[in-house]
């Protein structure tokens, strides 16, 4: 932990905007280094134009990728394109319509030249193809996330509305990479033209009624503090606010590229997480000003819940508490839809599914394994435990295929509104009925060859037969709600796990664990989990 984390940004914490910019038009990547290649992770491509990773090179030849690569699977409609608050953002926007405008495809920016959250793009998609329309649309969304100031971010939502899956993320990589390695060539550019717009903002929000309960909001007049930490949500909560006469205050309308109102993350950066108690700090200096206080971050597909009796909720904690009043008080929903989590969320999860009765879709790490089950209506909820997830409409269709942070921020003041009970509260009552876990993430050092390895190991490797006193019972390197692989390996036993993944950014191994039999525990957990992991790579 950064001594400095938690608090308020200095001057010389912040990035040069101009230069930012300046070096996404000036530096031209050598593809021949793997770290400015162009590489989707679980949320796009990402990287900073100071490092050769973000540069108009690289959107040039990713643009075309899309381009060709949608036109191989017969995707002849519009294509929804959106950016965030992040610097890099608007150049790269530029750049992109550059392309489809020299390619013929009709492109839809933001009618008011607004920023566009991840989940109202996701909508338009949806919404689009929902329609009847004799061609299908999808969509380009600009932003690194929660990612420090210096980031861009490049991502792909085919037709489903969702991240793209890891076979066109991997086509389109590969032709950019080829592209740029002939300087780019076969890329078609020209001057913007005749580009259309869409109202993401008004269509999302009037949308809205559909998914979340706002009578009950209003009338039980819950006071809501909403804190867009800067990002591409800040325009939407005034404009919920007015269409639903909900008493809702903005608590920080400030967009500033360099984010210098942010407070430090634990390691010392500026990181819009709305889940980090670091990053969180000043919006929860406001904790009890408001019933409910929620933040968001860059492109509005995390959330994060502050209470007055409980601050900043964990992650996992809300998405037991919201799975367990979604499948309660949404009548419609179907009775088959499962309840999707990812490998290393909290198994609290897993006990209040068993409770409701209620089939668990359990899934590796990344938002797009639930872009299936959302769109059919099989899994009504997805979450994951970084602070991602979203949901059904009350009718049991899909809202959004990627992450949704407005519509988790929301559910948490319809909560309180019919329950008369803050999440938090729900919470402790949830650990009296099943148990209080406790869980965290660490890192363990791994070199690029062990990491190599620890993403194709197999439950097999695992020769242990117990963790932390108690005997295994599952070694997992596929997950069992798909099949797919996991990249890694879960460990699991009565009252305990842990999860094995290898950093795609840094050489460290991740160590996901839980325990419910305390901290003392878990600390038992992580450290045989290393032994184990290490024995295991070692072969």
């Amino acid at each position: 932990m950064n001594a400095r984390a938690g608090q308020q940004a200095q001057e010389s914490d912040l990035i040069d905007v101009k230069a930012l910019v300046a070096a996404y038009y000036a530096l031209v990547p050598d593809v021949t280094n793997p770290d400015q290649k162009v590489a989707f992770g679980t949320s796009g491509h990402r990287g900073s134009s100071l490092d050769s990773a973000f540069n108009e090179t690289h959107i040039f030849a990713i643009t075309q990728a899309i381009l060709e690569y949608r036109a191989s699977q017969g995707i002849t409609g519009p294509l929804f394109i959106g950016k965030d608050t992040h610097a890099l953002s608007r150049p790269a926007e530029t750049t992109a319509l550059e392309v489809l405008t020299a390619n013929g495809v009709r492109a839809l920016v933001d009618e008011f030249d607004d920023f566009v959250p991840t989940p109202a793009l996701s909508h338009a998609i949806i919404a689009y193809n929902r329609a009847g329309h004799d061609d299908q649309a999808d969509g380009i969304v600009i932003t690194p996330s929660h990612n420090p100031p210096r980031d861009g971010g490049f991502k792909y939502n085919p037709p489903h509305g969702g991240p793209a899956d890891s076979d066109a993320t991997s086509w389109i990589a590969n032709r950019a990479n080829e592209l740029i390695a002939n300087e780019n060539r076969e890329v078609k550019a020209a001057e913007p033209s005749g580009v259309e717009t869409y109202d993401y903002r008004g269509q999302y929000v009037a949308d809205l009624a559909t998914i979340i309960d706002f009578d009950a909001i209003k009338k039980a007049g819950i006071r809501i503090g909403a804190d867009p930490l800067g990002g591409a949500s800040v325009h939407y909560w005034q404009l919920i606010a007015d269409t639903y006469g909900i008493d809702l205050t903005v608590v920080n309308p400030v967009v500033d590229p360099a984010w210098g109102f942010m407070t430090l993350d634990w390691d010392g950066k500026i990181r819009m997480d709305p889940s980090s108690p670091s990053a969180m700090a000043s919006v929860l200096a406001h904790k009890d000003d408001f019933d409910i206080l929620t933040g968001n971050d860059a492109d509005a597909d995390r959330h994060g819940i502050v209470t007055p009796d409980g601050g900043l909720m964990n992650p996992n904690h809300f998405l037991a508490v919201a799975i367990q009043y979604l499948y309660t008080h949404r009548p419609q929903w179907s009775e088959d839809a499962a309840i999707g989590k990812t490998l290393v969320s909290s198994t609290m999860i897993d006990r209040v599914a068993e409770s409701l009765g209620r089939r668990l879709w359990e899934v590796p790490v990344g938002f797009k394994w639930f872009v299936s089950g959302l769109i059919d209506g099989s899994v009504a909820f997805g979450g994951e435990e970084s602070a991602g997830a979203s949901f059904l409409r009350m009718d049991g269709t899909a809202w959004t295929t990627d992450k949704d942070g407005i519509i988790l921020a929301l559910v948490a003041s319809e909560i309180l509104a019919v329950t008369g009970k803050t999440p938090s509260q729900l919470y402790a009552e949830l650990t009296e009925k099943f148990g209080a876990p406790v869980y965290e993430r660490v890192d363990a050092a791994a070199t690029k060859a062990q990491k190599t390895a620890l993403g194709k190991i197999t439950g097999a490797a695992i020769t242990a037969t117990e963790l932390a006193g108690e005997p295994i019972l599952a070694r997992l390197s596929e997950a069992p709600g798909n099949g797919a692989a996991v990249g890694g390996v879960k460990v699991v036993t009565e009252n305990a796990w842990f999860a094995a993944r290898p950093s795609g950014t840094e050489d460290v191994y991740k160590i996901y664990a839980e325990s419910f039999k305390g901290t003392e525990h878990l600390r038992q957990v992580q450290a045989e989990a290393k032994l184990i992991v290490d024995a295991a790579l070692a072969g």
